[in-house]
């Protein structure tokens, strides 16, 4: 097996990310022991994901499912393997012929989930770009801290969502950004457009020889706890992350179709909607806009044999379930955030399938712990992912018992690599990644959640995981939402404080207040209930669905 802790020598000419990769002795250790992960020294992810179906003779079957009117959804269409590797080749030529890019560059993508976003990252993954995917929703002053971080020269956008990043191009506004040089919009009929620019070109085009250990993405956290970190992922581990969990989790194969909500600029979206179904010739349907209802839609007009969502969609979609066909499912996947088991029964009561959680991050780019089907135990995320190993360490970095909470260690073939991050050092610890979670697991090698290391409220001496008594308020009737955080009291050093949606016809009063701390008290330990509960019409989430606690607590301090 090829040792994946010494790097081959970049192909990049402009080489900004390998230069601001971590110092060798703050890396993770890199495990690449399984024949999955053998990929040869020269290595394109995009080639890899879309060029080998069209040489291999799949380019007529079908990659992508979109709608052209992102207001209606209508205007369904699709396009195939063939069609798919042409327009990321046009893009790639815009990007190096009509733009003057060269490989290393980091190019700005913004846009929803859309075939057009599809292939401008495919597109700049085969020219030799590092892809810096961004959320819809982000304001210019985020962008710019990205664009500024990441030495981003140039962006492709959606026109729809232009206005925030011409605003970064624009002397004198707050956020501008004197790195952002060129912006390129795609759904777009101006003769600048990237539509025409695509048209002049003649898709005749070569792939960079990028190397496997070239970067080729830079995915920024969400931000909840601060400054944006940039994580930076080489080729190999954009398909580490496709020969893994789909393969020996999900059993993924060419006949499956996928939909879901997270975006493709997240990590989760990314390789759950994008280039999961693509490593296996597996077709995907990119819609920008989800609600309960019409992803239940999606499911059945599609024939959608996976789903990747967050927890609260799956607990809003319950009641709606029985109102469509949903016979072509079998991988419902959460992820995001925690999983009650709540919300894991009323779903499986609702269309008889088990759910598949799982727990990555965007440091380790996707899914390491999971189980599906029969593997599948209440109350537990499931077992690693075959090609990671995991254990559970006291703060010396010391392997507990089995039983015995602690922080969560994970290392594979992919890894945290931040962008010139002194948080790197607090992320890996002796060659582990700790991605700040607390776990127990069982002799058997099962992982269950306990909560954030700093989501853990410490009262009177007492450990109280916060999503064990959101888990106990949402099983009462009058419970749509929750999220649970620790607040300072003088007494009791903390005080589990809850914040609570209520569903229709409800009222939150002292009376319902009440009520629920006297449910949690016969559901769980008496001394974990709730002693401040407020009402809230909704919870503060980030664009993938993930709770904001850090907003739950300063809405609590006032």
């Amino acid at each position: 097996m090829t040792n994946w802790n010494q790097l081959l020598p970049s192909s990049h000419t402009d080489t900004f990310a390998r230069d601001r990769l971590p110092p060798k002795d703050q890396l993770p250790v890199f495990i690449a022991d399984r024949p999955e992960l053998n990929y040869p020294d020269v290595l394109n992810c995009a080639v890899e994901l879309v060029d080998l179906h069209v040489q291999a003779g799949r380019g007529d079957r079908m990659a992508l499912h979109g709608v052209s009117d992102f207001n209606t959804g209508a205007g369904d269409f699709s396009w195939t393997y063939a069609q798919l590797q042409d327009k990321s080749k046009r893009i790639a030529q815009v990007l190096t012929q009509d733009m003057g890019l060269v490989p290393g560059n980091r190019i700005l993508l913004r846009g929803g989930n859309s075939p057009m976003m599809a292939a401008c990252l495919l597109g700049a993954l085969k020219a030799g770009m590092v892809a810096v995917p961004t959320m819809p929703l982000l304001r210019a002053g985020e962008l710019a801290q990205i664009i500024d971080k990441a030495q981003v020269s140039a962006a492709l956008c959606d026109s729809l969502l232009a206005d925030e990043l011409q605003h970064c191009m624009t002397p004198g506004h707050p956020s501008h950004t004197a790195s952002l040089q060129q912006l390129v919009q795609f759904r777009s009929d101006a003769a600048d457009g990237l539509e025409h620019r695509m048209a002049r070109q003649s898709g005749a085009y070569t792939p960079h020889p990028t190397s496997r250990d070239d970067v080729c993405l830079i995915a920024f956290t969400s931000g909840t706890t601060g400054k944006p970190k940039g994580t930076m992922h080489f080729h190999r581990d954009v398909l580490a992350m496709c020969d893994l969990f789909p393969r020996h989790i999900l059993r993924m194969g060419e006949n499956d179709v996928v939909c879901g909500t997270p975006p493709i600029a997240f990590t989760f979206g990314l390789g759950g909607l994008l280039a999961f179904p693509l490593r296996y010739g597996a077709s995907t349907v990119l819609l920008e806009k989800h609600t309960p209802d019409s992803l239940l839609q999606t499911i059945a007009k599609y024939r959608a044999t996976q789903c990747y969502t967050a927890p609260t969609m799956y607990r809003q979609m319950a009641p709606l379930a029985a109102q469509h066909d949903l016979r072509s499912l079998t991988h419902p996947v959460s992820a995001g955030e925690a999983l009650p088991d709540a919300t894991r029964q009323l779903w499986k009561q609702a269309t008889g399938l088990e759910m598949t959680d799982g727990i990555g991050g965007t440091e380790v780019i996707h899914i390491y712990i999971s189980s599906a089907g029969q593997q599948v135990r209440a109350g537990s995320i499931g077992q690693v992912v075959p090609g990671y190993e995991a254990q559970i360490v006291d703060d010396d970095m010391q392997p507990v018992p089995p039983g015995s909470v602690g922080r969560l260690a994970v290392r594979g073939p992919t890894g945290c690599k931040y962008l010139a991050d002194p948080r790197q050092r607090d992320y890996v610890k002796d060659g582990w990644n700790l991605p700040g979670d607390t776990f127990v697991m069982d002799a058997d090698g099962y992982f269950s959640y306990q909560a954030r290391n700093d989501d853990m409220i410490i009262s009177a001496g007492y450990n109280i995981a916060g999503p064990e008594v959101e888990g106990a308020l949402l099983q009462h009737p009058a419970v749509a939402e929750c999220g649970v955080v620790g607040m300072p009291d003088e007494d009791r050093g903390q005080i589990v404080h809850a914040c609570v949606v209520l569903k229709p016809g409800h009222i939150g009063d002292a009376a319902m207040e009440k009520a629920l701390q006297e449910h949690v008290k016969q559901s769980i330990a008496p001394f974990k209930y709730p002693r401040k509960v407020v009402f809230m019409e909704a919870l503060p989430r980030t664009e993938t669905g993930k709770l904001q606690r850090f907003k739950l607590r300063q809405i609590s301090s006032h």
